[in-house]
């Protein structure tokens, strides 16, 4: 193994740039006749042939995480561009109720379960943050399925934004008053520059993008170049306000849905993020699963790795069936709300490594190795367990047997 590895390590960038690139395309063909969710074969090639692996790449691999870093932002812009305005805007109610329950209730279980196994108040609060939010892991199934202008689907991707929002909120308050105490003057600052950013990314950069679109509409070249910056500008602004950057990419694409619909240049960027920036974010994601300490904080840690993933998955489950309930959703749009909501990657990965890496006065950090490994466990665990929920359930939202002739007919969007 070693051998190999360091005759891999030692390949030119072209040909793992060529490696990359099949690993893109065989992988999901191979899901395809396995009848699993490409997803899932892509974080477990990247597991595979990441550092704790074969080690193609090597531990510092600036391009690939690169590609991975933008497929990310494409991922939840691409969700904001699929949303239906008209809709979102009669059901922004409901997708604030979700987020807050969904929010919510594994907050409050995670924190307990970080009191029952020992944990001090502030990262046992953490712990319930990182519980809170999730990644629209799925949201590329939706998308092939046409599924976007479902209600059900509209709230869930609302709810995405107030549920990373304000768990990062909950998670940067922790991390401040961990570092230096409690500071109300910190707090205050930051809820208003989250109040600020919202309607400035929402409102002035739908405006301005759109303005600045519509000049470059005989330009198919500079459109594009000009729809991708306005993601990076919108996704930096997020990060210098301690939000995650897939927040600002979600709001750019709200922002910039109206002005963009239909144009060739959406479909150019859909076409590569779907090709090759998305798959690589995946793959980039497997490369953070380490097989051993995986293996050993499942084997000593077991009732704890348990105790987490259970909170995640009633916690979810539990909002899902409740606002389900509470506005008349079937029993499959509730179980889709809920396998949206599970996997837990890219804003909860980033808390986990912030506050591993975070240290009190006494060089003390706020989160140890074992709960660093049983996020790890939690991610690779709800990364493949709720996109292959989506991919049973979703399908049975966008189509339904007639009663005559036993053809499937698209199924109408709530209301």
């Amino acid at each position: 193994m070693e051998w190999f590895r360091a005759h891999a390590l030692a390949l030119p960038l072209l040909v793992k740039f060529a490696l990359g690139l099949g690993l893109i395309v065989i992988v999901p063909q191979i899901c395809q006749r396995l009848r699993i969710p490409a997803v899932v074969g892509l974080l477990l090639s990247g597991a595979i042939i990441g550092p704790y692996g074969l080690e193609i790449f090597g531990h510092t691999r600036p391009i690939i995480d690169f590609f991975g870093e933008i497929g990310k932002i494409l991922l939840m812009f691409m969700a904001g561009l699929e949303i239906d305005l008209a809709l979102f805007r009669r059901v922004q109610r409901k997708a604030i109720t979700f987020g807050v329950i969904t929010t919510s209730f594994p907050l409050i279980l995670g924190t307990l379960v970080g009191f029952v196994f020992g944990y001090s108040v502030l990262p046992a609060i953490v712990i319930g943050s990182l519980l809170a939010s999730h990644t629209l892991l799925a949201s590329s199934t939706i998308t092939r399925l046409g599924a976007t202008k479902l209600e059900p689907i509209t709230i869930t991707y609302g709810a995405t934004v107030f549920s990373d929002t304000s768990s990062l909120i909950v998670f940067a308050i922790c991390v401040s008053t961990f570092q230096r105490g409690f500071a109300i003057g910190s707090l205050a600052l930051l809820l208003v520059e989250i109040a600020a950013f919202v309607p400035l990314i929402l409102f002035g950069l739908s405006r301005v993008g759109a303005a600045v679109l519509r000049r470059l509409e005989g330009n198919e070249g500079a459109y594009f170049a000009v729809m991708i910056a306005i993601v990076a500008v919108a996704s930096s602004l997020a990060q210098l306000i301690q939000l995650p950057d897939i927040v600002g990419a979600f709001l750019s694409g709200l922002a910039l849905n109206a002005a963009v619909r239909e144009k060739e240049a959406k479909k150019e960027l859909e076409f590569i993020g779907t090709a090759l920036f998305i798959p690589a974010f995946f793959v980039t994601t497997g490369f953070l699963i380490d097989p051993r300490a995986l293996a050993h904080s499942i084997a000593t840690d077991l009732p704890l790795v348990l105790s987490i993933i259970g909170a995640l998955l009633i916690g979810k489950f539990a909002a899902a069936e409740l606002v389900g309930r509470m506005y008349h959703y079937s029993r499959d749009e509730r179980l889709t709300m809920w396998s949206l909501t599970l996997p837990q990657v890219a804003a909860t990965l980033a808390a986990t490594l912030v506050a591993y890496r975070t240290l009190d006065r006494t060089g003390a950090h706020l989160l140890d190795d074992r709960m660093l490994n049983v996020v790890l466990a939690l991610m690779l665990c709800t990364a493949i367990l709720g996109p292959v929920l989506t991919e049973r359930f979703a399908p049975r939202l966008v189509q339904k047997e007639s009663p005559g002739g036993g053809q499937k007919q698209p199924m109408r969007t709530a209301a």
